[in-house]
């Protein structure tokens, strides 16, 4: 993979993040941290594909403010 898609790249990306938003429903904050973390683990395994990963890791830390 060269680089990281930054164009959209899904054919039904509300119904993507909608299924995301779902998989949250009722569990708690632990286990929504511990969900969010098997489901990036194993998409960044279906990527396969460590620079790309690693400029996607870039990419979400600088859109976040710093810290209060």
């Amino acid at each position: 993979m060269a680089g990281l898609k930054r164009d959209l790249n899904l054919t039904r990306p509300d119904d993507v993040y909608n299924l995301i938003v779902d998989a949250h429903k009722g569990l708690d904050e632990h286990q929504c941290r511990a969900f969010d973390a098997r489901l990036i683990l194993l998409l960044a395994n279906q990527v396969g594909d460590e620079a790309a990963i690693r400029a996607a890791v870039e990419a979400a830390r600088g859109g976040l403010a710093p810290p209060a």
